[in-house]
């Protein structure tokens, strides 16, 4: 900020401070001083270059203390302008103004009608203006497979005196190219480029880190600890029929199947140490195999009866009544997906998984129960059950790239058509995740669904149709969609040719990833 005394013939400076803010030079005025009688004070004159900011705050304030303010005579670039009395003083905003030189003059005129006769108190004052925020072109980044990977960033950076992403500076070379090796693929970072004037630009780096291709079969806690199921997935990996294993962390019963130390699932029983997780990624990393650990999110009985005994009903959600909502999944079964703790405690297996070396983490049953939403509270809710459900994946995403996974989530097939029907909108979802997974089981469809006479008996159909509905209902999103297909028998047996035309399915609508789902993890690949 600056003040200035201005008189005929001579300039004097009273203090000047700047101030940055959010990365942007603003003037202000920390000092006021009063002239002789026969000066003018004029304050708000920027020294140095004035920036975009800095033009929209700008503000002179003249003060003509022993003079009549309405006779001040104000001119910039040699035109005459209009300020605003105020008192002893007058006030000029100029407003947008162009880049370059702009002159300021200010007199008060002494004589007769003659006009503006230049030997009263005045001054006559250059500044230069300059809004051209630093130009930025980024040379395309080549995808990683992880967020754990380091990743360069290239590009040129013109007009700016110095960058960064974050906190770490961004060296320019004097042409302005840049060449920067980040530790890891970037997560919601930003390259700013500041110039002397206080301008800057942001440029958002899209996440360096693609999700690769994944041809994966479910198995449970309990099936990796069983010999021969574990062994039976590791020969489907052997011959090259699937390249990812997805392995529970919590399931459908609130178990967490390892020795997680995450204080919540200790304190409420939920630990099972089925299986021991550093030793099931090294085996499986050993392979070249890529490991997705499912979290069945707000499905939780373990959590869910243990808070409601424990004095937090709030932790449930209940019916109109103020009893646990009771469904087909039992008396007490699902969480309330509203409340900070159910979240922090989701949030936080997710990052402890992702911290010993899953590659990525999909949740499950991220959802409201099915069934009536009259008939449900959910406590402490102030948004819509499909905005709160998207917002937590849009509170998880940060922490589990942090931690080096990728995010994706498992949605009902109907989603797409029925949203508010669990409160699954797939849109508002897919912004938050790497990929959606959508349970296309053709024996989950109704007839006549898509323009498919029979569903279960039609996999092919089915499943090629509601995939094109999925990709666009993302589309614009940044999420790929992976499906899980049918390799169980519910009113048709299924067996290869069932699964095949689902996986052909899938590569005729253009995706070349999915998960099987049996729940006995026997596969017919």
């Amino acid at each position: 900020m600056l003040e200035s005394v201005r008189q005929p013939g001579r300039r004097r400076l009273v203090s000047v401070a700047v101030a940055v803010v959010s990365s942007v030079v603003i003037a202000s005025v920390i000092v006021g001083m009063r002239t002789e009688p026969d000066g003018l004070t004029v304050t708000g004159l920027p020294e140095g270059i004035v920036g975009a900011a800095q033009l929209n705050a700008l503000e002179f304030r003249v003060d003509t203390r022993g003079h009549d303010a309405k006779e001040l005579r104000l001119e910039l670039d040699g035109a005459p302008v209009a300020g605003t009395v105020d008192g002893d003083a007058v006030v000029f905003r100029p407003g947008p103004l162009a880049d370059g030189e702009h002159r300021l003059s200010a007199e008060i005129p002494r004589g007769g009608p003659s006009g503006w006769l230049r030997a009263g108190p005045g001054f006559d004052e250059t500044f230069t203006v300059d809004t051209a925020a630093p130009q930025v072109e980024l040379a395309p980044t080549a995808p990683v497979r992880s967020y754990r990977e380091p990743v360069s960033v290239r590009g040129r950076i013109i007009g700016a005196q110095r960058a960064s992403i974050g906190s770490e500076p961004v060296p320019l070379a004097p042409d302005g190219t840049f060449d920067i090796t980040l530790s890891r693929a970037p997560v919601r970072a930003e390259l700013v480029a500041l110039d002397a004037a206080g301008n800057s630009t942001t440029v958002p780096l899209a996440a360096a880190a693609a999700v690769p291709r994944i041809r994966a079969v479910h198995v449970t806690a309990h099936a990796w600890s069983h010999e021969g199921l574990r062994e039976d997935v590791l020969e489907l990996a052997r011959s090259g029929r699937i390249d990812t294993v997805q392995l529970d962390i919590k399931d459908e019963d609130g178990v967490v199947g390892y020795d997680s130390q995450v204080p919540l699932a200790r304190e409420s029983g939920a630990v099972e140490a089925i299986y021991d997780a550093p030793s099931a990624l090294r085996v499986l990393h050993d392979m070249g195999l890529r490991v997705v650990g499912r979290i069945v999110a707000f499905r939780d009985p373990a959590v869910a009866e243990w808070a409601w005994h424990a004095g937090r009903p709030d932790w449930v959600i209940q019916n109109p009544g103020g009893q646990p909502y009771s469904s087909k999944y039992g008396p007490i079964a699902f969480t309330n997906f509203a409340h900070p703790e159910i979240r922090r405690y989701n949030i936080a297996l997710a990052v402890e998984a992702a911290r010993l070396g899953f590659d990525e983490i999909m949740y499950d049953y991220i959802r409201r129960p099915d069934g009536p939403e009259s008939s449900m509270v959910f406590p402490g809710a102030t948004v819509d059950a499909a905005v709160s459900i998207a917002d937590f994946l849009g509170e998880s995403r940060g922490p589990v790239h942090d931690a080096g996974a990728f995010q994706s989530a498992a949605v009902f097939g109907i989603a797409s058509t029925r949203p508010q029907q669990i409160a699954q909108d797939i849109p508002m979802m897919a912004r938050h995740v790497d990929y959606v997974a959508p349970m296309l089981y053709p024996s989950h469809w109704n007839a006549g669904e898509y323009g498919v006479a029979d569903p279960n008996g039609q996999p092919y159909d089915i499943i090629v149709r509601s995939l094109d509905d999925f990709r666009r209902q993302t589309e614009g999103t940044g999420a790929k969609v992976v499906p899980w297909l049918q390799d169980f028998s519910l009113g048709v047996n299924y067996g290869p040719a069932e699964v095949r035309a689902q996986i052909d399915a899938c590569a005729a609508a253009g995706i070349d990833s999915y998960f099987l789902w049996s729940p006995n993890v026997r596969y017919h690949l």
